[in-house]
């Protein structure tokens, strides 16, 4: 299992969600205070719905969810081998999951995150219970990417 990963910032959750599910066919898989995913089948892509009110319709980060550490660790290899500096987080929470990890960025700034879900977890980041709140160090680089653009 691969597939690109789509995360969004949405002003509303609410609205997002419902419009998400009608265009895909598919409930969330996960439904969090301020954060939804979807795992679509077809075409597969994860999609990641983040409440950022005042941002929502911009890109938060991309990402490419694979099925093992294993995986994450050859991808960092081959892009570090390619002269990528890759931003290390092994075994950390990050969207109401515990993940391992790594970030690049693209030439225009753009965050991509390669990454395995190792488990689910009952907060969103290590430091706070939702998005965007003070202390939230989930996807913190890629919020501030996206907030600046």
């Amino acid at each position: 299992m691969s597939r690109v990963q789509l995360a969004l910032n949405v002003d509303d959750l609410e609205s997002a969600v419902d419009f998400y599910t009608k265009l895909f066919g598919t409930e969330p898989a996960k439904l969090r205070p301020g954060y939804a995913n979807f795992a679509v089948a077809e075409p597969p892509l994860k999609l990641v719905l983040l409440e950022n009110p005042g941002h929502g319709g911009t890109l938060n980060h991309l990402g490419v969810e694979v099925a093992s550490s294993d995986e994450v660790e050859a991808h960092q290899a081959r892009l570090v081998g390619e002269g990528l500096l890759a931003d290390d987080e092994k075994d950390t929470t990050c969207c109401y999951a515990r993940q391992d990890k790594f970030w690049v960025t693209g030439p225009d700034a753009e965050r991509w995150e390669h990454y395995v879900v190792l488990g689910d977890s009952d907060t969103f980041g290590t430091a706070s219970p939702a998005p965007g709140q003070p202390g939230d160090v989930c996807c913190a680089a890629a919020l501030t990417s996206s907030a600046a653009k």
